[in-house]
This record gives C-alpha cells, structure tokens and sequence, in this order.
C-alpha cells in the first residue's frame, strides 16, 4: 500500500507537471472505485487551472479555484503523467486532460482508492486525521500523552491514523527496529524516554524515504514510472529469516491487526 512517503513522492513529482495547467477534460473511466468518482466533475473541473498541491496524510489534495479534487492511491494505485493520445494502460480508471496534451492518469488495479471532490477543501475523511509526523507538534510529549493507558500495542498505536497519519506498516516496523522496541509491547507501557528515540527515528526514516522516492515492493511507482528504491535500505520489512544487521539473529514475522509485522526478538524488547 502506498504510504506517506510515496504520497508524498506523488505531490512531489506532480507539482512540475500540472501545477498553474489548465483541465479540458476529467474523464472517469470507471465510474466508482472504493467510492463512486463524482459524475459532475466533467463540467466542475472544466476550463479550471490547478492551484496547486497538498498531501494530507496518504491524500493528494490538487486545489482549484472551484474547490479541491482528493485522491486516495488505496492499496495499489498510482499516478502518471502521460502525453493525452497514449493509449490507456488496464486499470486507467480516472484522468484529467490538460490543454497542453498532457493527461494525469489513476491507475488502480484493486479499485480500493478514491476520487472525491469538497468545495471548501474539507471532508470528513479529513477532519478526524491525526497530526502529521513531520511536523514539530508531533514529538515525544505529544504521542507519549496520546498513548496514556492504552492497552494496544504499539505498531497498532502509531499506525491510527487519528493518532499520527501516514505511518503505515512498512515504516512502523522500520522505526520501532530502530528504536529497539518490541512491536507487541503495549502502547502504554513505552516510557517518554522511549517515545522520544522512535518519534525521532519516525522522522528520519519517513525522509530519507521521501529522498529514496519512496518504497517499490509490488505495484508503486514514481509520476515518471521509476520505482522507489528505499526498498534496498529496509532493515527488517519483509525479511523474514534473513539475518540482523545488527545482532545476527533471524528476523522473525507475527501477525498484527491481519498484517504481519517484521522484527528482531533479540534487538526488540
């Protein structure tokens, strides 16, 4: 699934492209995906300029005057920005044409993303979001207080997005490797001292992903189709009975929440 920092290498890669271009057409070649993609966006986007671009946790927020189109990549999709008379790949399902003959193409293969519209920019989607990890708000005060007596445990705690968003599996497992916590340990029982090493270490791996372009395991790629190749610096994602890089010992896997988490039983505690 694509996660904050693919997101974020979206918004990055779009904003040259399509930024101050103006829409001709916004086609929907299917007419839902998770959601149904609004009909009326033929005519609201119509002759409109975009204003630029936002990420809002894993949503791309691509302003207008008229309002705000949010797209959601859901567990498979990505973007393309392709010359208007190339042929549409299986799975284009949503595309604004622009009047240079350049197209921004969805691509969606499980259908489990989002096309919607908000004429003030707000939707309920995002308004119960959490704060964003690579803000300052978001420190070891912040989470330490979030996490006060919850029994959960921590890969779960930091993956709630109405606590933190965009900190989705690959880079919870990333960060709590690296800051040598037990994934099963229960949120509320992780010391402020603790809190304080894996808010640190959130920050630095969701940016040196961003940097990496984002992590390529099956269907994410750049706007210009190159993969992300954080996927070479992975410590213990999908490693499973490889050896630590740190102490030797074999990587192990459990399943949390339906979705397995990689670790060091040595490393972790």
């Amino acid at each position: 699934m694509p996660e904050l920092p693919e997101v974020e290498t979206t918004k990055n890669g779009l904003l040259p492209l399509i930024n101050n271009q103006r829409v001709t057409r916004a086609i929907r070649h299917r007419a839902n995906l998770r959601w149904e993609i609004p009909k009326a966006l033929k005519t609201i986007l119509a002759g409109e300029v975009v204003n630029g671009i936002d990420r809002r946790g894993k949503y791309l927020l691509i302003r207008f005057d008229v309002g705000t189109l949010i797209i959601h990549l859901g567990m498979s999709g990505s973007i393309k920005v392709v010359n208007s008379s190339e042929v549409l790949r299986k799975h284009d399902h949503f595309e604004l044409i622009f009047d240079n003959n350049k197209s921004m193409r969805l691509n969606d293969p499980r259908r489990f993303g989002a096309v919607l519209f908000s004429k003030d920019g707000s939707h309920p989607l995002l308004n119960s979001l959490g704060v964003e990890p690579l803000e300052e708000e978001f420190d070891e005060t912040y989470l330490y207080n979030k996490s006060r007596n919850k029994v959960q445990n921590i890969k779960t705690f930091i993956m709630n997005s109405k606590v933190v968003v965009g900190v989705g599996n690959i880079y919870a497992c990333e960060s709590l490797f690296a800051s040598g916590i037990d994934p099963a340990r229960q949120a509320g029982s992780v010391s402020k001292k603790r809190y304080a090493l894996l808010t640190q270490h959130i920050k630095n791996i969701l940016k040196k992903a961003i940097k990496a372009g984002g992590t390529t395991l099956q269907d994410f790629s750049q706007v210009d189709g190159t993969p992300g190749y954080f996927t070479q610096t992975l410590s213990v994602y999908g490693r499973e009975g490889k050896n630590c890089s740190t102490c030797g010992g074999k990587i192990s896997r459990l399943i949390q929440n339906q979705r397995s988490t990689f670790y060091c039983k040595q490393c972790q505690t």
